[in-house]
């Protein structure tokens, strides 16, 4: 007998009008199943794989027991769900997702069709059990894509497996893991595994709350990321680590309604369904098994996507460049119309551009040497030159130059001759630009 912990829970979302998922967790037994096919058809199919797998809540003589009677029963649930089309041709096209453990022992034994997922938390690591049944899983598996590009790709809702009305004979994946006290098992919809990351999987599952407790925390991290999805969480704690079971079932989502098989004969005529038979809600995604030609167009259609891709951000990175580049010479070009004066080692230089630069880019270069040498400045002139004067022309700069010669002693013996042949004073000192010193 199983002794353990265990909660299951089921939102419809932010987007669906209503909840096609279905969840059980009994005391054996733990089952997600992602119905799909349109507002009845996808109640109905998970409403059907669980209420015939609750019958399987019982405890077995061994592991590959169990194995065998769950891979049968799902199996054949597709027989029930091909008669029940058979019966009521508006739900041709209905499916759904089943994952499954059955505990034994020590032992989980797995079931597993479609993109619902199986995760096992094991000392504070996070490993997904089961392998999506999806297109783009077949294309993470060739390398054609990365699992991060697959989160995000417009085909991630294409299933290559599922359990339907169109496949008599389905394919089941089943295995049988050892279990031991302390882990924890996950199995969900994708409305939590395609909306919240595993990084946020494992923050809430580090926090080591009960079942219940962090299938809230879960369900919350999907809502709060949009839930475009029915989200249904069953949550199995090994050991008794937290309150145990106490052997009564929970039923969530569709199954949990007496009436979720049942169709209501209003919507059962409708002539859509007749001439549409696999047509589904403008909400609804895309679950099918398509055909090998059609896998091989999609294919195709992910190279021509990939090539557009790459296209468009070539173009995109040389029209950023060429505007870059423009802008730059625009600016560069400003600059060569500005001048100031500066000192070059130990003379008096014009320069063209501004002071400042680039990183490496000098914006400014040597335009004309005055041959004023800076030790013929007075000190605070020479040390204006240094720290640079702003010019607002050429002959603005020029003009400046003029006023630092006259105050080299070159200058001044220029000037005129003091009265009498005494000797001139010096002028007061003053700026360059002919302002009074300080």
């Amino acid at each position: 007998m199983f002794v353990g912990s265990s909660a299951a829970i089921s939102h419809t979302g932010k987007v669906r009008s209503n909840n096609q998922d279905s969840g059980y967790a009994g005391s054996n037994l733990f089952v997600v199943a992602d119905g799909m096919g349109g507002h009845a058809g996808g109640d109905v199919a998970s409403s059907v794989a669980v209420s015939a797998l609750q019958e399987l809540d019982r405890t077995y003589g061994s592991p590959e027991e169990a194995e065998a009677i769950l891979r049968d029963t799902i199996a054949s649930t597709a027989g029930d769900l091909i008669q029940l089309v058979a019966r009521r041709p508006e739900l041709a096209g209905l499916g759904t997702t089943v994952s499954a453990i059955a505990m034994v022992d020590d032992y989980a034994v797995i079931a597993h069709i479609g993109d619902s997922r199986i995760y096992l938390w094991r000392d504070d690591a996070l490993t997904q059990i089961t392998t999506d049944h999806t297109f783009v899983q077949r294309l993470v598996d060739s390398g054609r894509i990365t699992p991060e590009e697959a989160r995000f790709h417009p085909r991630r809702s294409v299933l290559m497996r599922v359990l339907g009305d169109m496949d008599p004979d389905p394919e089941i994946d089943t295995f049988i893991m050892p279990t031991r006290p302390g882990d924890r098992w996950l199995l969900c919809s994708d409305g939590l595994s395609g909306v919240v990351d595993e990084a946020h999987i494992q923050k809430a599952l580090k926090l080591g709350l009960p079942p219940g407790r962090t299938a809230d925390i879960l369900l919350k991290y999907a809502l709060d990321g949009g839930a475009p999805d029915n989200v249904t969480i069953v949550m199995v704690d090994v050991g008794g680590h937290h309150p145990l079971v106490s052997g009564t079932a929970t039923i969530v989502g569709s199954a949990s309604n007496p009436q979720g098989i049942a169709v209501p004969a209003a919507r059962a005529i409708l002539p859509t369904g007749w001439l549409h038979p696999n047509r589904q809600a403008a909400n609804e995604p895309t679950h099918f098994e398509p055909e090998p030609e059609y896998l091989e167009e999609l294919i195709e259609e992910d190279r021509r996507r990939a090539r557009r891709r790459r296209v468009v951000w070539i173009a995109m990175l040389v029209l950023l460049a060429a505007a870059v580049a423009a802008g730059f010479s625009a600016f560069y070009n400003w600059t060569q119309t500005r001048y100031y004066v500066g000192a070059d080692d130990d003379s008096v230089v014009i320069y063209q551009g501004i002071q400042q630069s680039l990183g490496p880019i000098q914006l400014s270069s040597p335009h004309e040497d005055t041959g004023i040498l800076l030790a013929d400045l007075p000190q605070v002139f020479r040390s204006n030159v240094e720290n640079t004067i702003s010019a607002r022309s050429l002959s603005d700069a020029q003009a400046i130059v003029d006023r630092l010669r006259a105050m080299t002693p070159e200058g001044r013996a220029d000037g005129p001759a003091a009265p009498d042949g005494e000797q001139q004073p010096d002028p007061e000192p003053t700026t360059p630009d002919g302002g009074e010193g300080s």
